[in-house]
């Protein structure tokens, strides 16, 4: 299996993701630099020089140009380009995914690079009819210069899509203003979909710039954000693990932040492009297990093809169940019936499909896998494998068939509803002891491990709640106490963004921020990407290494979002996971399932006002956020009280605003 599937991913250099190039400007005559900042605003770059020489440099929002702009410079200043080292006469060296390997083993010709007094323009040729090109251009009048650059690729002869030579010169009509403007305005629509206030500065500012990046990284209609989506380190090489698309939890935890955080638009590009390759993963599905229904690859190409890799991740049997979670997300969280219909419902019933054909019936008379795994669990040993289904698939599975049950009931299915209710009583129940969930029946949790795959019955899957009684509040107790106890040596970063998301689900603010904490001061570089290993020499970590990857940031941007608002049991919580001395917190516009938008803020401890808007009609549970039932309620809605839960039904587009009497 080793030699089928994993050698030609550790020893090909493609499929994967390719620096494009660079641009370079000689800034030596202009002095020291005063400071370099990003403004978050505008995602706009601005450099200042002790001399008062500025530089402006934004990529468009939407369209596929760049702009830079350098004022009151004296002399002369020119770009230069510098192409990604493809070509050499030395012999290139082999490497591993994880450092990258060397880009000469691609084995592309030598680029053109072509100049004019004004302009550079690079071609590279790749593989088979693939080429790129990169072009700038630029005019300085006086102390003022200004230039823009593109970059476009074409997969062929045929292909008549705009060269990036082209679209500078359809922009430079547009003009930098006009097309600032644009930028401008989609950046400030972004940002008021929602913002957060906490009295942690570097909580904040690592949340804000985790908000940036999904802004930068993802859109409808582009290529979904894999392990460094729009970025690519400068150093001669391929990214870390080719760039490619892991589902075994990259690109999973990187649109968690999507639901609450108010921006389901963004995270549609990654749903449509799992749909528009659903024939490649049903194909890929009956060829690879021999069954009807859908799963994915665990690694894949841009195209949905399996890359190979670690095979008992990159063949997982369950990896569609998790991208499915998403489908269902953004059901819950947009209520969009078309969507359901069409789409989540469709996607689940596929998988559930899958797992009917590949489960065989064990010693036990319950339903099992064949072969089973819990990433990255005795990484690529035999021991990887296990006889028994792990707490990760099982999670999976059983969370398949119960929601293909439950989106049934929504759509009237009778028949289907009793199907896949009967397909789950067939599967065992979670193996737990007295240190909680376990990877499997016959393996406790007792090694410190980066992937908490036997928790996904807890977090993300909710399977297993607080909200359902003393036993999975005693099971999740046991599991997050042992988890601290083994300890963090085998940890990465992501794992800490991760272990954010547990602790808010369990109502622990103080553990939820320092989680969080550790991961933005000790894995994160200077600029906030998560690069895995420990930087900050406190030994949270024996990984020291630094391959960055971005699934480790928004994860981190969703469990600040779970301390301040949780929605996944049907009942709301304002706060529900804030350290006791956090007194001054507020969020606008974050969003819950039933597509209602949250804004709340509270001062000195007290909750001072609560608005809710409805999208799309219907009844919210809210927990009382206040210190009694003396609720003010604007408007003529009647308010339901049950315990310490208070029920509203709005209209669509409706609004209602809390006070405390």
């Amino acid at each position: 299996m080793q030699q089928k599937y994993d050698v030609p991913y550790d020893n090909l250099p493609a499929p994967s993701k390719i620096p494009g190039g660079a641009m370079e400007f000689n800034i030596q005559e202009l002095g020291p630099v005063e400071y370099v900042k990003l403004i978050l605003k505008d995602a706009v770059c601005e450099v200042k020089w002790r001399n008062g020489a500025m530089l402006h440099i934004f990529v468009h929002a939407t369209e596929p140009i760049a702009w830079y702009r350098f004022k009151n410079i004296t002399g002369t200043i020119k770009p230069t380009i510098v192409p990604p080292p493809y070509y050499s006469d030395k012999v290139s060296s082999l490497n591993d995914p994880v450092s990258g390997q060397d880009l000469r083993r691609l084995g592309y010709p030598k680029g053109e690079l072509t100049s004019t007094e004004n302009s550079i323009t690079y071609n590279q040729k790749g593989w088979s009819d693939f080429k790129f090109q990169i072009h700038t251009q630029w005019n300085q009048k006086d102390d003022d210069l200004m230039g823009s650059w593109s970059i476009s690729s074409q997969k062929d002869t045929t292909d008549i899509s705009k060269n990036a030579q082209q679209t500078v010169n359809d922009f430079n009509e547009i003009g930098w203003q006009n097309a600032f403007n644009d930028h401008k305005n989609w950046w400030k629509q972004f940002w008021e979909r929602s913002n957060i206030t906490v009295p942690d500065s570097i909580l904040q500012h690592q949340w804000y710039m985790e908000k940036y990046k999904l802004g930068a990284a993802a859109r409808k209609g582009a290529p979904p954000i894999s392990l460094q989506s729009v970025w690519t380190a400068d150093n001669g090489k391929l990214p870390p693990w080719k760039g490619d698309y892991h589902h075994d939890l990259n690109t999973q935890l990187s649109y968690w932040p999507t639901y609450s955080g108010n921006h389901l638009n963004l995270e549609e590009g990654f749903l449509d492009w799992l749909d528009t390759h659903k024939s490649t993963f049903k194909k890929f599905t009956k060829d690879f297990y021999g069954t009807d229904g859908l799963n994915v690859p665990g690694v894949t190409t841009l195209t949905g093809e399996p890359m190979g890799g670690w095979i008992q991740y990159a063949f997982g049997p369950t990896a569609g169940a998790w991208l499915g979670h998403h489908f269902y997300l953004h059901w819950r969280y947009s209520m969009d019936r078309n969507f359901l219909e069409q789409r989540a419902y469709p996607w689940i019933k596929d998988v559930a499909i899958h797992f009917n054909n590949l489960s065989i019936v064990g010693e036990d008379g319950k339903r099992k896998l064949p072969l089973s795994s819990s990433p990255e669990i005795h990484n690529n040993s035999r021991d990887a494998w296990f006889d028994k289904t792990t707490n990760y698939d099982l999670a999976l599975v059983r969370w398949t068939y119960e929601k293909a049950s439950e989106l049934a009931q929504e759509l009237g299915k009778k028949d289907e509803i009793i199907k896949w209710q009967q397909k789950l009583k067939e599967w065992p129940y979670f193996a737990f002891d007295e240190t909680g969930l376990m990877f499997s029946p016959n393996l406790p949790y007792q090694e410190s491990h980066r992937h908490f795959s036997h928790l996904m019955a807890y977090h993300p899957l909710g399977l297993i709640d607080f909200s359902q009684g003393e036993n999975d509040r005693s099971t999740i107790e046991n599991t997050l106490k042992n988890l601290e106890e083994v300890g963090t040596a085998g940890w990465t970063g992501y794992s800490f963004s991760w272990l954010g998301n547990l602790k808010a689900r369990a109502f622990d603010g103080k553990g939820a921020a320092e989680a969080l904490k550790i991961f933005a001061t000790s894995f994160c570089l200077p600029n906030s990407f998560h690069v895995n290993g420990d930087q900050s020499g406190k030994g949270y970590s024996n990984f020291t290494y630094r391959p960055f990857t971005l699934e480790g940031n928004f994860a981190f941007m969703t469990g600040i979002q779970e301390m301040l608002l949780q929605s996944h049991t049907g009942t709301v919580h304002l706060f529900p996971a804030i350290p006791q001395d956090w007194k001054n917190v507020s969020f606008e516009s974050l969003r819950t399932e039933g597509a209602f938008l949250i804004s709340a803020f509270m001062k000195d401890g007290n909750m001072q006002q609560v608005t809710i808007t409805s999208e799309k009609g219907g009844t919210i549970k809210l927990k009382n956020p206040f210190k009694d039932k003396n609720i003010s309620i604007d408007g003529n809605l009647k308010a339901v009280w049950e315990g310490d839960i208070v029920s509203f039904t709005l209209n669509p587009g409706q609004s209602v605003v809390l006070l405390q009497n």
